[in-house]
């Protein structure tokens, strides 16, 4: 795509456009699922969404998973006890969604396994159906994590992150 395009799309957007493609109702069953979701395992799962990158990064030609980096990072999803968070990213200028994994998990799931729960969900962004590509995205994670990192009985999940969806 060419750079101005490009740029014109993601600026196009702000933060009361990722309100406005989830609304607080998505919201609210997101960070519900996520909530449930911590109850079986010992991980933490963080959403994010972005209406678009910022400039610095459309200027230099940056991915959406350069993006999902930084944001794992900035949003502390590194730093929990048992390194197995995971960071869902998505960028509505783009309809992307990334998932970064802690080195905890990434260990244990293959990048073919990844790469297909990402091709999973790619149809509902497309679609412009954010709310259930995300809850998609939430409950493949899910799985995952209680796979790996399963609560045993009687043990509950320090919740470590917030489990609202951070929007920017």
């Amino acid at each position: 795509m060419n750079t101005l395009l490009r740029i014109l799309k993601h600026r196009w957007l702000d933060e009361t456009d990722a309100r406005r493609a989830l609304g607080p109702g998505a919201l609210a069953r997101i960070e519900a699922r996520v909530r449930a979701s911590e109850q079986r395992h010992s991980g933490e799962i963080r959403v994010c969404v972005e209406a678009g990158l910022p400039l610095s990064y459309l200027w230099r030609g940056a991915t959406a998973r350069e993006r999902a980096v930084t944001m794992f990072g900035k949003l502390r999803v590194w730093d929990t006890e048992h390194n197995n968070g995971v960071l869902v990213y998505l960028l509505l200028a783009e309809h992307r969604i990334e998932i970064v994994a802690d080195r905890g998990l990434d260990r244990q799931v293959s990048a073919d396994q990844w790469r297909e729960l990402l091709d999973g969900m790619a149809a509902a962004f497309k679609a412009r159906q954010f709310e259930a590509g995300l809850n998609t995205a939430v409950e493949a994670v899910d799985t995952l994590l209680t796979r790996h990192f399963a609560l045993a009985p009687g043990a509950t999940n320090r919740n470590e992150l917030p489990d609202a969806p951070h929007l920017q």
